[in-house]
């Protein structure tokens, strides 16, 4: 099964990624690796999930803020790739969760990204991570998630 085959049977369709809010890029390619920037949970609406987990937050909404972060950032990937086939392995996360200073469960945050990258790419999509606690995050978003990606 492909990637888009995979993302219509899960009932996604990635949106039109937002532009860099900043002086920045969405993605940098150096050899056969992607750099995708730290992206937030966008919203269909366009809205971002806001508030600090552990807070205003449960890890639920954690867990699903994090998902709508990482289909952000696959939405940047189609359009830096033009097809998310050319994926040939997704190497590393780094996770941000914006918590309350006792919130000692990122990892069960971070899952969101991960469960959803292994549900899309399967194998490929399992990688290395790390997960940790903020104490702010640009516009009180919940989560913020880069990524880096091997590509074919």
């Amino acid at each position: 099964m492909t990637v888009a085959q995979r993302l219509n049977e899960l009932g996604i369709e990635l949106a039109t990624p937002r532009p860099p809010q900043a002086n920045y890029v969405s993605a940098v390619r150096t050899g056969n690796l992607i750099f995708l920037s730290g992206t937030g949970p966008y919203l269909p609406d366009g809205g971002l999930v806001t508030g600090k987990v552990g807070g205003e937050l449960t890890v639920e909404q954690g867990y699903a803020a994090a998902r709508w972060a990482m289909l952000a950032l696959l939405a940047n990937l189609q359009v830096e790739l033009g097809d998310l086939e050319r994926v040939a392995r997704v190497v590393k996360l780094l996770g941000m969760v914006n918590c309350t200073v006792d919130f000692t469960r990122q990892p069960e945050v971070i899952n969101g990204a991960s469960d959803l990258l292994v549900e899309v790419f399967g194998e490929r999509g399992r990688h290395a991570r790390s997960a940790v606690g903020m104490f702010a995050l640009p516009r009180n978003i919940a989560v913020e998630i880069e990524m880096i990606v091997e590509i074919a």
